[in-house]
């Protein structure tokens, strides 16, 4: 256990010494205020004119909906930038060391692939649940303050954002034993992209009620899962009055970057051994690989 914990030290800090941390701070700060800014002036924007149009319960509805909007396009663009830094850190993660000969001076301790391996998978999975929590955490402090908002379960929605960066993170290692750092970051680009192509083809199928369309973004999402758990945490980012409209006025009421219905049970269970069997398979390919 502590010559994995060794590896997480050394790459932590590995990563401040390059900037990493400096940087993606520095950005996630000009987002969060960029996201502040912006949800004051649309939110009191529509409050004004709702003001001006009617009141009741139509105009407190459509308060909420704004709020709901716009809070969840925040933690989509949030859920995307983790998500490129997950993969950022994950293709080149043992690659790279290859490639610049470092890992042959770190091996030549004794320290094992396998701890090296976890090591820095722990470090990498700190940095970005750290991220998350952050960054999820103050844009939900915004719509508290700004709007009142009340997510249905903040914590449940961090777990799951954090569980999809450990998704991207396990399977961009995976690669990294096999393939150069270039190839490997298209390979995983792609399939993210694909991922998420496929869960609006699942959303507009459940529109269309459309049963190939549904059952292609679900096999999309069982071989690489990363929409589909986003989708779960972003049931637990809208409010529950919000969550009992849409539910009340069917799929065309919901939002298509998020679910109107929580992550199933299935679901759950897969997308949390999906990193499990990548950091598995991974630690095979690895000790097989000629250094």
């Amino acid at each position: 256990m502590r010559p994995v914990l060794t590896v997480a030290r050394w790459t932590l800090i590995e990563a401040i010494r390059r900037r990493m941390v400096f940087v993606a701070v520095l950005l996630s700060a000009a987002f969060v205020a960029l996201f502040a800014a912006g949800f004051v002036l649309l939110y009191g924007m529509a409050e004004r004119e709702m003001a001006g149009v009617s009141s009741g319960v139509g105009t407190g509805t459509g308060l909420l909906a704004i709020a709901v909007v716009l809070t969840v396009l925040g933690l989509y663009a949030v859920q995307f930038m983790a998500a490129l830094l997950a993969l950022f850190l994950g293709v080149g993660s043992l690659s790279s060391d290859v490639d610049s000969g470092t890992l042959h001076a770190v091996l030549a301790r004794p320290l094992g692939r396998g701890q090296y391996l976890f090591g820095r998978f722990a470090a990498f999975a700190a940095l970005l649940a750290a991220y998350c929590a952050v960054m999820v955490g103050a844009l939900l402090l915004v719509a508290r303050l700004v709007a009142g908002y009340q997510a249905l379960s903040p914590v449940r929605a961090v777990a799951l954002v954090v569980l999809e960066m450990l998704v991207l993170l396990a399977i961009g290692m995976l690669g990294s034993t096999r393939l150069p750092t270039l190839a490997n970051g298209v390979l995983m680009f792609s399939l993210f992209g694909v991922a998420w192509l496929a869960g609006i083809v699942g959303f507009i199928g459940g529109l269309a009620r459309n049963e190939t369309m549904i059952n292609l973004g679900i096999g999309v999402s069982l071989l690489f899962p990363s929409d589909a758990v986003w989708r779960g945490a972003s049931f637990y980012v809208q409010p529950a009055s919000f969550l009992a409209f849409t539910g009340n006025a069917g799929a065309d009421a919901s939002i298509p970057f998020a679910a109107a219905t929580p992550m199933t049970g299935a679901m759950l269970g897969w997308a949390i051994a999906y990193p499990v069997a990548c950091l598995a398979v991974a630690l095979l390919a690895f000790g097989r690989r000629d250094l």
